[in-house]
C-alpha cells in the first residue's frame, strides 16, 4: 500500500521475515531450525520470479520437499504454518506449464551463469555473492529436478560458477574487500585506499620466508602484515582484521597530509608512526632505552616500507593482545624485544623466525598466555573483589612493573616463567605491590590532598589566633604578640608534613617489595627530615617567643642585621625553601613541564626531592593564561570562604569560648567521668566541633555559587540558550543560512554554494522528526523548505516562516479601492516577507499550470494571462485590469484545485476532476476576475475545449507535488503557526539546532577530508526490541506499557498512525501494525534499537553531506551515491559490543533468543552495523578431554562472521565486565577517533551534521596542547515521566552542561565523566584503552579513562555545540542504586593512584578544582551529615549533664546571641538550598530566567528539598561504607517505563540500613534534647536549633514513600502490611533469598563485615560507643535515683538490663524446650518470669519511687543502648575470627607457613570452629532482640503511612504531587493508578 514507503526500516526489516498473514499467527518467523538450510532457495525462488515464475516455482517447491525431509512430523515451533503457506503458495502458482521442468530448468541455469560471468567484472562484492548463492541453489534445484541426469554443457558452467563462489564462500571482509578477484566497490575505486593498499603491499627487499614454512602455514605473502604473520606467529583472523584497520588509518590520515612525487604517502606513514609510537618512544627515553625504531636506510621509499613494518607489528600484538591491552608498557615491552628481532631479519636479510613463533597462533601462546595467567591468578585472590585491595595485585600494579629497568632483567625474553613476576612458589605466595598500595582508609584522603588540609588548618589556626587577640580583627596582625603567635603555624606545617610522611610509609610499605631502592631512601630521609623539624622548629620557637620585638623593628632586623635576627625565623625561612622554589616554578609552567619531563639525570636527581619519579603524572602544568583564570577562581573564592569563616563562624565564637573557659566548672547533672577536666574543655570542644567540620565543608558551598556564576558567565558568552523559544527561532531563521555556511561549507567551494545547502540539512532534520514522529505530516509540510527554488525570483523561506502572509495580501486586495494600485502594493510591501510571498505564490502557480498542460494553445492562454498581468504591474493599472473583490473567488478555486492535484490519483475519475477543476479556475480568472478576458479565449468555441489535454505524469513527480503542497499551504494558512511544532521535544531540538549554528565551532571540512571514527557500545543484556507480549502485558495496576506510553506520548502516537496509515479507531488495524507499535515503543525507551538508530544518524548524515559535497565538485564523476556510500564507510563504523550474542545465539530461553533475533535484525536492517561477541566452544584435546576455548568474533550482515581470534581466557572473568566488554571489541572500530556510546543514549540527525566540526577539534590547541577526549553534552531524555524523572533530569542535566562547561575551562579539570566523548582513538589504545578494568577499585571505570589521559599528558575538553540523548532512572528505588553505584565508585576512587597522583602533581589550585569535584564532593556530603551527629552529640552532652542549663541561666551573660548562632550555624548550611543553584542557572540559560523561577519554585511544591536531601543519605552511606568494608558492586539500576509500586517490604530492605536506622537514632536525640531542655531554653530557640534537623529526620523516614506511587492508597497499604509482615516472620534457611525472609535478608546485611579489616571493625566498635551516652544521661535524671550521682547508679542501670535480657532468654528457652512436649510447664515457667517482673515493678513503685515518666525515660535510654549490644553482637564474630581463629589456624595449619591456605584442612578448621562459636555464642538470641527491634522500626515507619491512607484526599494528592509533568503532557495518570484500561474499563 502507499503507506509503506513510510514505515520504518526496522519494521520493513522485521516484515521481510515474516510469513504472510493469514499463513500464521501475527509475527511468526521462518523456523529458525530451517532458515539455514530452506532461506536460499526462497531467495533464490524471489530473485528469479520475474525472469522465470516456472523455476521460481521449482524453488518454492524443492524448499517445501527439504523441510518434509527435515521435520516430517512438524514437530519444531513453526513449522507446520510454514508448510501450510508453502503448500498454499505451490498450489497457487502450479499452473500448466508446457515445456518439460528438467529442460526449462536446465536452459535457465545455463542463461542465468552466462550473465552472471559476463557481469562479475561491473559488480560489487555483495551483488556478486547474492548471485553466487542464487546459483547455488539453482544447480541443487536442478539436480534434483533431472535426477542428476545434468547435461555436460550445464555441469561445465556449474564448475566455473562453482570456482568462483568458492571465493565468495572463503572470503569475509568488514569494510575493504581486500585481495579479491573481480570485485568492483566503489571503496576500492577510492583513490587514498589505492595507494594504502599499494603501500603495505610492498614487499620489495625483505627477506623471503623459506617455502616450506610458507606451505605448513598454507598461505602467501601478499604484504607487509602476512609477512610479519609468517615470522612471529599471529592468528590469520588478527591479520585480517590489521589490515583493514592499517589501511583505513593510512588511508583517512592521508587526505590531510601532503605526500612527495612517486610517494603519496610518506608524510601519512611517519605521522601515524608519531602518533602510534608517542608512548613507546616515551618509555624508552623513560627507561634510558634506545628506541628499536631505528630506520638507517637511504631511501624514502624503503624507509616507509620499514616504518609501515613497525606500525603493523605494533598493531598485531595490540590486536591479539586481550587483556594485556589494559597494560600499555607491558605492550611496549613486548614490541621492544619482537622489533629488535624484525630488525635483526632485515638487517640479516635472512628470515628465520624466533624460536617458539613458527606456527599460527604461537605468538598468543607464547607472549600472551603466561600473562593473562598471572592476571587470572590475581582474579582469583581478589576472591570476587571481596579480598582486600593489598591482598592481590590488579592491572595497575602488573603493569607498572615495566617502568622500572629491572624488569629488563627479571623477565629476559622470551619470558623467562620461573621469573617471580610469573613463578607461583607455594600457590598461597602473596606478591608485594607495586608504587601504590590501596588500603581501605579515610587517610588516603589527607594523604592525596594533604596540601588543602594543610592550608585549611593553618588557615584556621591563623584566623583563630588573630580573632583570640585583643583586637579581634585582622588589623591586629601588626601586633608583634599576635604576629609571633601566628608564625607558630609552620610548627602545624612542621607537624601535618610528618603524619603525612609517615602515612606514605604505612601505606606503601607493602609495595617496597617492588620498589626502587632510590624511593625507599627517600621515604627514610623524608620521615627523619619531618622528625627533625617538629623538634626544631618548636624549640627555635620558644626561644624566640622571649624576647618579643614590633613588627616594623622585626622586619628591620632581617633586613638591617642578619647576623641578630631570630634563629626561629632562620628556620621558617630554611623550612620553606623547597615551598618558595615551587612557586617560582608554578610561575614557570613551561620551564616545570620540561623539567619533569626530562630524563636526563642531572634533572632527574634535582627533582628526586619533590616528588618520586614515575612514568606518568610528569608535565602537565597548563599554559600561562589557563592557570591564570584558574587562579583567579580559586583566589575569589578563598577570600570569600575565609573571610566567611573569620567573621561569620570564628570571630562571634570567641568571647563566649573565652567566658565559658573562665567560668568555674559547672554542676553536673551526671556522675562526672572526668572532674578535674579544666577550664570546661568538654563543652568548648562541644561547641566548637560543628563550627570545625562547617568550616571544612563549607567550600563546597562556595564552590557550587562560583561555578553557578563562572558557569553562568562562561555560557552566556558561549551563547547557549539565544534561541529558546519558537519566536527567536522565526527572527534569526534567515541568518541560519549565512550562519550554517560559516561553519558546515569548506571554503574553497563557498561561491557555489548557498542557502540549497542549509535548505538539504534543514529539511532532512525535519524529515527525522518526522520519521521519529514528533511532528505531523502538516507540520512537516509547515516546516520544510523547497527543494529546488531554480523557477523562482525569491527565497523560498519554509512556509511556518510566511504562515497568513497570502491570505492577509488577499484580503489587503480585496479591500483596496480601484486607483490605489500604488498604495496596495506599498502596503504589501510592508512587511517583506508578505510581499515575497505573494510573489512567490504568483511564480509557482505559473509553473504548476504551465507543466501541467500539453497542448500549445492552453499553455498560450496562460502565457497571455501573465503578460496581463505584468503589463498591469508596469502601467499601475492592477486595480482597473482586475476586479480585487473577485480574488476570493480566485483563491477558493485554486486552493479546490491545489487539494486535488495533492491527492495521490486512485482511479481513471480523479484526471476528470483535475480538468473540472482547472476549467473552473481558468474560467473564473478570465470571466470574473478579468475586466477584460474574453479576448484571451475569444476562439475557444471555434476549436475543442480548452485544457482537457493534462500531464498526469508530472503529478507524480516529487519536486512537482512538492511545489503544489507548498502553493496549497501558503494560499490556505492563515493563522500564524507560532506553535508549530506542539510537540515539546521537536522545538527542543529545532531550537537547540538552530542556536548552535551561531555557537562558536571549528569550520567542517568535506568529508573525504574529515577525520575518520568510529562508535562503541558495550551491550549486556538489556532489552534489544520491546516483543507484542511485553508491550500488552499489564502489571500490578492493570496497566501495560503501550498503553501507558500512548498516555504518556499522545501527539507522538497520532502522528505514528498517521505516518502508518491507520485509523486510530480501527483496532484490528492498529493490532495489524504490531511491529511498527513494537518500533515505535522502543524508541521511546531505553533499548538498543534506540541507540542503534540514532548511532547509525551519523552514516545517514555523512552520505548525504558526501552527496553535496560531490554535487558542488564539478571534477569528480561516476557514480555519486555509490562514491559517497564508500567515503562514508571509511569514515564511519560501529561497534556494539554484544557479550552475550553467542550465548543468546544457542540459548532456548524464549527471552535471550528473542534478544539475538532482534540484534540480527537490527543487522540486517543497518548494513554498516557490527556485533562484536565474545564465543566460547569446547574444543577436544589430544588426550581426548575438552577444553574451553575463547574468541573475540566479529559479525555483519545475516550473522555472517567476518573475523574470529582466540583469545588467551575468558577476559570478562579477570576484572570488571563492562571494561573488558568494551577492551575486547575495541580492535574491531576503526578510525582516528572513538566515541564511547552507553546503551541508554540517543542520537539525532541534526547533530549528527555537526560530528565533523567536532572532530576537527582534535586539530586545534586547546591551551597547551591538542585535546585528546572531546566533552560532549547530554540531554536527559526520560525526565517526563514523572516529578523524581524531572528532579533527576535537571540534576544531570545542569551537570552535564554548567558542571562540565566549568571543569573544562577555566578549571582544567574535566575527565571522562559520560559516554558521549570523543577519544582520540590512536592515543587511548596505546595508553592503556578507554577505560581501566580492576575489580572494584575500577568500578566507575569511565572517569579513570579522564585520570588515564590527564597522567599521560591528554587534555580533555568540553563542547556544547552538539548534544546527544541519554536516558536516567525514574523511580525512586532505581535512583537510589544509580547514585548508590556512584558513592561506591567514588569510595573506590579515593583509595586508588590515580587520585594519589594526579592530588600530588596538580599545582595547588588545580588539585583544590579536582579534590571538590571528584571524592570531596562525597567526602563533604558526608560531613554534612557529620556535622548533625556531631551537634547533636554534643548537645546531647550538654543537655544531659546540666552544662547547657549553667551556661544559659548564668546571670553573667549579658548577651547570649553569639551562643544561640553557635548552636545554630550548621542549620544553615544543612538546608542544602545553594546545592540547586546550578540546576536554575542552566535553566536561565536555555529557557529564560522567568522560566527558571517558575520551575524551582514548582520543584520546591514538588518536594525537591525532600528529594535531594534523602539521597544525601544515600551517598554519605555508601561512600562510607565502601572505604570501610569495601563492597562496592554494580548496581543494576534497571530501565523500564511504568513507575511501579514499591511494597514497603521492598523499601525497608533497601532503605533500613542506610536511612531509617540514622533517621530514629537522630529522632532520638532530638526527642532527649527536646525532654531534658525543655524547662530552660525557650522554645523558639530549639526550634531555630533543629528544624532542619527535623526535616532530615522525615526526608530520611519518609521520602521512599512520599515518592511511592499508590502508596497511600488503603488496599496497598494492607498488601503491604501483609507482605511485610508475612516476610518479618519468615524463618531463615538454605537457598532462601533476602526478598523472602527477614532472617536471610539481616545475614546479608552484615556481609560487609566479614570483609572488614580489623582496623575497620574496630572502628566500627569505637563509633558504636557513642549509644552508651543516652543511659549514662538519662539514668541520672529519672525521679528514683533522688539527685544521686553515684557511678552505683549507672552500674544498676545495666543490671536492669541484664534482667531483662535474662528473663527474656529464659522464656526463648522454655519455649525451645518445653513447648512442644511439656505445654503446662511452659506456661508455669511463662507465669513464673511474669509475676517477678511485675512485683518487682510494683516495688520500685512503691517503695522507691518510681514515676510514670521513669518508664518512658528509661525505654528511651535503653532503646540505644539494645541497639549497641546488636552493634557489637554483630562486630563480635568477624573480629574473633580475625583475632583468634586465623591466628590459631595459622598455627595449627603444617601446609601453610605462608599463613594463607585454602585447602581442605583449613576449611575443615574454620566450618568447625563456626560451629562451635555458633554453639557457644548467644547468637539466637541476638537474631531474636534484633528482630523485636526491626519490628519495632517498621511499625513506627508504617503508622503514619497507615494513618494517611484513610484518607482518600492523599492518594489524590501524592498523584498530583508526583506525576505532575506528566499531567502537563496529556496523562491521565489518575485512571492508570487506578487500573483503568484504555477503553475507560475497571480492571477486574
Amino acid at each position: 500500500m502507499a503507506v509503506s514507503g513510510r514505515r520504518n526500516m526496522l519494521a520493513q526489516t522485521l516484515a521481510s521475515r515474516r510469513l504472510p498473514e493469514g499463513v500464521a499467527e501475527p509475527g511468526e518467523r521462518v523456523p529458525d531450525a530451517l532458515a539455514p538450510e530452506v532461506m536460499p532457495f526462497i531467495r533464490a525462488a524471489d530473485d528469479v520470479e520475474p525472469f522465470n515464475p516456472r523455476v521460481a516455482f521449482l524453488c518454492r517447491k524443492y524448499a517445501y520437499k527439504k523441510v518434509q525431509r527435515m521435520d516430517p512430523s512438524s514437530i519444531q515451533r513453526g513449522v507446520r504454518q510454514f508448510k501450510t503457506y508453502m503448500s498454499l503458495k505451490l498450489d497457487q502458482d502450479d499452473t500448466q506449464f508446457l515445456v518439460n521442468d528438467a529442460k526449462e530448468i536446465q536452459r535457465f541455469y545455463k542463461h542465468y551463469c552466462d550473465n552472471l560471468i559476463r557481469s562479475s567484472q561491473r559488480t560489487n562484492f555483495d551483488e556478486l555473492a547474492r548471485y553466487y548463492q542464487v546459483s547455488s541453489a539453482l544447480y541443487e534445484v536442478l539436480k534434483d529436478v533431472t535426477n542428476n541426469k545434468v547435461d555436460s554443457e550445464v555441469m561445465k558452467c556449474a564448475k566455473v560458477v562453482e570456482e568462483k563462489s568458492g571465493h565468495f564462500r572463503s572470503y569475509k571482509y568488514n569494510i575493504v574487500p581486500l585481495n579479491f578477484p573481480g570485485s568492483s566497490e566503489a571503496v576500492l575505486e577510492l583513490p587514498e585506499i589505492k595507494s594504502a593498499i599499494d603501500a603495505i603491499r610492498n614487499t620489495d627487499g625483505l627477506p623471503k620466508p623459506h617455502m616450506s614454512s610458507m606451505h605448513r602455514e598454507g598461505k602467501s605473502i601478499r604484504d607487509l602484515l602476512d609477512w610479519l604473520s609468517l615470522a612471529f606467529g599471529f592468528q590469520n583472523s588478527n591479520v585480517e582484521n590489521q589490515r583493514e584497520n592499517m589501511i583505513l588509518l593510512l588511508a583517512n590520515i592521508s587526505t590531510r597530509t601532503s605526500g612527495q612525487d612517486g610517494l603519496p604517502l610518506v608524510d601519512t606513514v611517519n605521522d601515524l608512526g608519531e602518533k602510534i609510537f608517542g608512548n613507546y618512544e616515551s618509555w624508552c627515553n623513560y627507561l634510558h632505552l634506545s628506541s628499536r625504531i631505528m630506520i638507517n636506510y637511504d631511501g624514502a621509499l624503503k624507509k616507509q616500507q620499514l616504518m609501515l613494518l613497525h606500525i603493523g607489528l605494533y598493531l598485531l600484538i595490540w590486536g591479539e593482545a586481550s587483556n594485556v591491552r589494559f597494560m600499555p608498557e607491558c605492550l611496549c615491552y613486548i614490541f621492544h624485544h619482537m622489533a629488535n628481532q624484525l630488525n635483526e631479519m632485515v638487517e640479516e636479510n635472512y628470515f628465520q623466525p624466533p624460536p617458539g613463533f613458527e606456527e599460527e597462533g604461537s605468538f598468543l601462546k607464547v607472549v600472551i598466555e603466561p600473562i593473562y595467567k598471572v592476571l587470572q591468578k590475581e582474579s582469583q585472590r581478589s576472591k570476587g573483589g571481596t579480598a582486600g585491595h593489598s591482598a592481590w595485585r590488579n592491572y595497575d600494579d602488573l603493569n607498572e612493573q615495566f617502568w622500572s629497568e629491572k624488569c629488563f632483567m627479571k623477565l629476559g625474553w622470551p619470558w623467562d616463567l620461573r621469573a617471580d613476576f610469573f613463578h607461583q612458589a607455594g600457590r598461597t605466595t602473596r606478591k608485594p605491590k607495586t608504587n601504590f598500595v590501596e588500603v581501605r582508609t579515610f587517610l588516603h584522603l589527607f594523604r592525596s590532598f594533604n596540601r588543602m588540609w594543610v592550608f585549611f588548618i593553618l588557615a584556621f589556626q591563623a584566623m583563630l589566633i588573630v580573632s583570640w587577640s585583643s583586637s579581634g580583627s585582622l588589623s591586629g596582625i601588626a601586633d608583634v604578640t599576635v604576629f609571633r603567635s601566628v608564625l607558630s603555624v609552620f610548627i602545624t606545617a612542621a607537624l601535618l608534613n610528618f603524619i603525612k610522611v609517615t602515612l606514605d610509609i604505612m601505606l606503601t610499605i607493602q609495595a617496597w617489595g617492588n620498589m626502587e631502592w632510590t624511593q625507599i631512601i627517600r621515604y627514610l630521609l623524608k620521615f627523619f627530615v619531618a622528625i627533625a623539624w617538629i623538634i626544631i622548629l618548636p624549640v627555635t620557637y620558644s626561644s624566640s617567643i622571649k624576647n618579643p620585638s614590633g613588627a616594623g623593628k622585626l622586619l628591620n632586623s632581617w633586613t638591617r642585621n642578619w647576623y641578630n635576627q631570630s634563629v626561629y625565623n632562620v628556620a621558617i625561612v630554611i623550612y620553606m625553601g623547597p615551598n618558595i622554589l615551587a612557586a617560582l616554578l608554578f610561575l614557570l609552567p613551561q620551564l616545570q613541564n620540561v623539567m619533569e619531563c626530562s630524563n636526563s639525570r642531572a634533572f632527574i636527581l634535582l627533582m628526586w626531592w619533590i616528588q618520586p619519579r614515575l612514568y606518568l603524572a610528569r608535565g602537565m602544568h597548563e599554559n600561562i593564561l589557563s592557570i591564570f583564570k584558574y587562579v583567579f577562581f580559586w583566589v575569589v573564592l578563598l577570600t570569600c570562604k575565609l573571610a566567611f569563616s573569620f567573621y561569620v563562624e570564628i570571630s562571634p565564637m570567641i568571647e563566649p569560648t573565652k567566658f565559658i573557659l573562665n567560668q568555674v566548672v559547672g554542676n553536673y547533672e551526671w556522675h562526672e567521668v572526668f572532674p578535674f577536666l579544666p577550664h570546661n574543655l568538654g563543652v568548648v570542644i562541644t561547641i566548637w566541633a560543628p563550627i570545625v567540620l562547617v568550616y571544612f565543608m563549607d567550600t563546597q558551598i562556595w564552590y557550587a555559587i562560583f561555578s553557578t556564576v563562572f558557569g553562568g558567565v562562561s555560557g552566556a558568552l558561549s551563547h547557549v540558550g539565544e534561541i529558546r523559544t519558537l519566536g527567536m527561532l522565526r527572527v534569526r531563521f534567515k541568518s541560519m543560512p549565512d550562519a550554517f555556511r560559516k561553519c558546515h561549507v569548506a571554503t574553497d567551494k563557498e561561491q557555489a554554494l548557498d542557502v540549497r545547502s542549509f535548505f538539504c540539512v534543514w529539511n532532512s532534520f525535519i524529515n527525522s522528526l518526522r520519521e521519529e514522529d514528533f511532528i505531523s505530516d502538516r507540520e512537516k509540510d509547515i516546516l520544510m523548505a523547497p527543494s529546488s527554488s531554480n523557477n523562482l525570483s525569491v527565497v523560498p523561506w519554509p512556509p511556518f516562516l510566511l504562515a497568513s502572509k497570502v491570505p492577509t495580501a488577499l484580503h489587503m486586495a480585496m479591500t483596496s479601492k480601484e486607483g490605489d494600485v500604488h498604495e496596495l502594493i506599498e502596503k504589501i510591501k510592508l512587511d517583506k516577507d508578505r510581499y515575497n510571498a505573494v510573489i512567490e505564490c504568483y511564480e509557482s502557480l505559473k509553473n504548476i499550470v504551465v507543466s501541467l498542460l500539453l497542448d500549445y494553445n492552453d499553455k498560450k492562454i496562460v502565457h497571455g494571462i501573465d503578460n496581463i498581468v505584468q503589463n498591469s504591474m508596469q502601467n499601475n493599472t492592477l486595480l482597473e485590469d482586475f476586479e480585487m473583490a473577485e480574488i476570493g473567488k480566485v483563491s477558493n478555486t485554486l486552493a479546490k484545485l491545489l487539494q486535488l492535484l495533492k491527492s495521490e490519483p486512485t482511479d481513471g475519475s480523479m484526471e476528470r476532476k483535475i480538468v473540472n477543476a482547472l476549467q473552473d479556475f481558468m474560467e473564473i480568472i478570465t470571466r470574473d476576475f478579468m475586466k477584460d478576458g474574453h479576448g484571451i479565449s475569444k476562439d475557444e468555441n471555434e476549436r475543442k475545449q480548452s485544457f482537457t489535454n493534462l500531464n498526469m505524469n508530472v503529478i507524480k513527480e516529487a519536486v512537482w507535488r512538492e511545489q503544489v503542497v507548498r502553493l496549497h499551504l501558503l494560499l490556505t494558512m492563515k493563522d500564524s503557526a507560532m506553535d508549530v511544532p506542539t510537540n515539546l521535544d521537536a522545538r527542543r531540538r529545532i531550537t537547540f539546532f538552530a542556536n548552535s549554528l551561531f555557537m562558536k565551532m571549528p569550520r567542517a571540512p568535506q568529508v573525504h577530508d574529515m577525520i575518520s571514527f568510529s562508535v562503541l557500545t558495550p551491550y549486556y543484556n538489556e532489552e534489544v526490541l520491546y516483543s507484542s507480549h511485553e508491550l500488552n502485558r499489564k502489571n500490578e495496576d492493570g496497566i501495560s506499557i503501550l498503553f501507558y506510553l500512548q498516555k504518556i506520548y499522545p501527539d507522538e502516537w497520532k502522528n505514528f498512525l498517521e505516518r502508518i496509515g491507520v485509523d486510530s479507531d480501527n483496532e484490528e488495524a492498529v493490532k495489524g501494525c504490531m511491529d511498527d507499535i513494537r518500533i515505535w515503543a522502543s524508541y521511546r525507551g531505553q533499548t538498543l534499537a534506540r541507540t542503534v538508530r540514532g548511532m547509525m544518524y551519523y552514516r545517514r548524515a555523512l552520505e548525504l553531506q558526501c552527496y553535496e559535497d560531490m554535487k558542488n565538485n564539478q571534477d569528480l564523476g561516476g557514480d555519486k551515491f555509490a562514491r559517497s556510500k564508500a567515503v562514508a564507510d571509511i569514515k564511519f563504523t560501529y561497534v556494539v559490543a554484544c557479550q552475550l550474542y553467542g550465548v543468546h545465539k544457542a540459548s532456548k530461553d524464549s527471552r535471550e533468543r528473542g534478544l539475538y533475533e532482534n540484534i540480527l535484525n537490527l543487522m540486517l536492517t543497518y548494513s554498516a552495523l557490527r556485533i562484536a561477541y565474545i564465543d566460547e566452544k569446547e574444543e577436544p584435546l589430544p588426550n581426548g578431554k575438552l577444553e574451553k576455548h575463547y574468541y573475540s568474533v566479529l559479525v555483519k550482515g545475516d550473522d555472517e562472521e567476518v573475523y574470529r581470534i582466540k583469545l588467551p581466557g575468558k577476559p570478562t572473568e579477570v576484572g570488571e565486565g563492562k571494561p573488558n566488554n568494551q577492551n575486547h571489541a575495541i580492535i574491531f572500530t576503526r578510525g582516528e577517533a572513538l566515541q564511547a556510546i552507553d546503551m541508554n543514549q540517543d542520537n539525532y540527525l541534526e547533530e549528527a551534521f555537526k560530528m565533523r566540526n567536532l572532530l576537527e577539534e582534535f586539530l586545534i590547541k586547546h591551551g597547551k596542547s591538542k585535546p585528546t577526549i572531546l566533552g560532549v553534552r547530554e540531554h536527559i531524555f526520560t525526565g517526563s515521566v514523572s516529578s523524581l524523572a524531572w528532579f533527576m533530569s535537571n540534576q544531570e542535566t545542569s551537570f552535564v552542561t554548567i558542571g562540565q562547561r566549568v571543569l573544562a575551562n577555566p578549571l582544567k579539570v574535566r575527565f571522562h565523566y559520560g559516554h558521549p566523548d570523543v577519544f582520540d582513538r590512536i592515543f587511548h589504545i596505546t595508553r592503556g584503552g578507554i577505560s581501566k578494568a580492576s575489580k572494584v577499585i575500577n568500578l566507575s571505570e569511565d572517569i579513570f579513562a579522564g585520570f588515564n589521559s590527564t597522567l599521560r599528558r591528554g587534555n580533555v575538553t568540553h563542547h556544547e555545540y552538539i548534544q546527544l540523548g541519554k536516558g536516567r532512572d525514574v523511580g525512586m528505588n532505581q535512583i537510589s542504586n544509580f547514585e548508590a553505584k556512584v558513592a561506591n565508585g567514588n569510595g573506590e576512587q579515593t583509595l586508588c593512584r590515580d587520585v594519589y597522583r594526579l592530588g600530588h602533581r596538580f599545582d595547588f589550585y588545580r588539585m583544590l578544582s579536582m579534590y571538590f569535584t571528584t571524592v570531596g564532593f562525597y567526602f563533604n556530603s558526608m560531613v554534612a551529615v557529620l556535622t548533625v551527629y556531631v551537634f547533636l552529640y554534643g548537645r546531647l552532652y550538654l543537655v544531659l549533664s546540666g552544662l547547657e542549663k549553667s551556661i544559659l541561666q548564668d546571670s553573667r551573660i549579658k548577651n547570649i546571641k553569639p551562643f544561640e548562632n553557635a548552636l545554630a550555624t550548621q542549620s544553615v548550611f544543612q538546608l542544602g538550598t545553594l546545592l540547586i543553584l546550578p540546576m536554575i542557572m542552566e535553566v536561565g540559560l536555555e529557557k529564560g530566567f522567568g522560566k527558571a523561577l517558575a520551575e524551582f519554585v514548582m520543584m520546591q511544591l514538588q518536594l525537591a528539598p525532600m528529594f535531594f536531601t534523602f539521597h544525601l543519605g544515600t551517598k554519605t552511606h555508601y561512600y562510607g561504607r565502601t572505604i570501610l568494608h569495601g563492597g562496592a558492586k554494580y548496581r543494576g539500576t534497571g530501565r523500564g517505563f511504568v513507575v511501579r509500586h514499591a511494597k514497603f517490604a521492598e523499601n525497608y530492605r533497601m532503605y533500613s540500613r542506610s536511612h531509617f536506622v540514622k533517621a530514629l537514632e537522630l529522632l532520638i536525640l532530638l526527642v532527649v534534647y527536646l525532654a531534658y531542655g525543655s524547662s530552660y531554653r525557650s522554645s523558639s530557640l530549639y526550634v531555630y536549633v533543629t528544624v532542619s534537623m527535623w526535616f532530615l529526620v522525615f526526608c530520611w523516614l519518609f521520602a521512599p514513600f512520599v515518592f511511592n506511587p499508590s502508596c497511600f492508597e488503603w488496599h496497598k497499604t494492607v498488601d503491604d502490611w501483609t507482605d511485610w509482615w508475612k516476610w518479618m516472620n519468615n524463618r531463615g534457611g538454605i537457598g532462601l533469598a533476602p526478598e523472602q525472609s527477614w532472617e536471610a535478608w539481616w545475614v546479608s546485611e552484615h556481609e560487609h563485615l566479614k570483609n572488614g579489616t580489623i582496623r575497620s571493625l574496630l572502628l566500627e566498635l569505637i563509633l558504636s560507643l557513642r549509644l552508651l551516652i543516652y543511659q549514662y544521661g538519662i539514668v541520672y535524671h529519672l525521679h528514683i535515683v533522688h539527685e544521686n550521682k553515684s557511678f552505683m547508679i549507672y552500674a544498676l542501670s545495666w543490671l536492669v538490663i541484664a534482667i531483662a535480657l535474662v528473663s527474656l532468654k529464659v522464656v526463648s528457652l522454655g519455649r525451645e524446650k518445653f513447648v512442644t512436649k511439656f505445654q503446662l510447664v511452659f506456661r508455669i515457667l511463662k507465669g513464673i518470669v511474669f509475676i517477678v517482673l511485675i512485683s518487682l515493678m510494683v516495688l520500685l513503685f512503691v517503695g522507691f519511687d518510681l514515676a510514670l515518666s521513669d518508664v518512658g525515660a528509661s525505654i528511651l535510654a535503653f532503646i540505644p543502648t539494645g541497639w549497641f549490644i546488636l552493634l557489637i553482637a554483630q562486630l563480635c564474630g568477624p573480629l574473633f575470627r580475625r583475632l583468634v581463629i586465623e591466628p590459631l589456624r595459622v598455627l595449627c595449619c603444617s601446609c601453610c607457613p605462608g599463613g594463607a591456605c585454602r585447602g581442605p584442612c583449613c576449611a575443615k578448621f574454620r566450618q568447625r570452629s563456626g560451629a562451635v562459636l555458633h554453639k557457644v555464642g548467644p547468637w539466637d538470641s541476638i537474631r531474636e532482640m534484633a528482630r523485636m527491634y526491626e519490628y519495632t522500626m517498621g511499625i513506627l515507619i508504617f503508622l503514619p503511612i497507615a494513618v494517611l491512607s484513610w484518607f482518600p484526599f492523599m492518594s489524590e494528592f501524592q498523584t498530583r504531587l508526583l506525576f505532575n509533568q506528566a499531567f502537563s503532557r496529556g496523562l491521565q495518570i489518575s485512571r492508570i493508578l487506578a487500573g483503568q484500561d484504555g477503553r475507560g474499563a475497571k480492571r477486574e
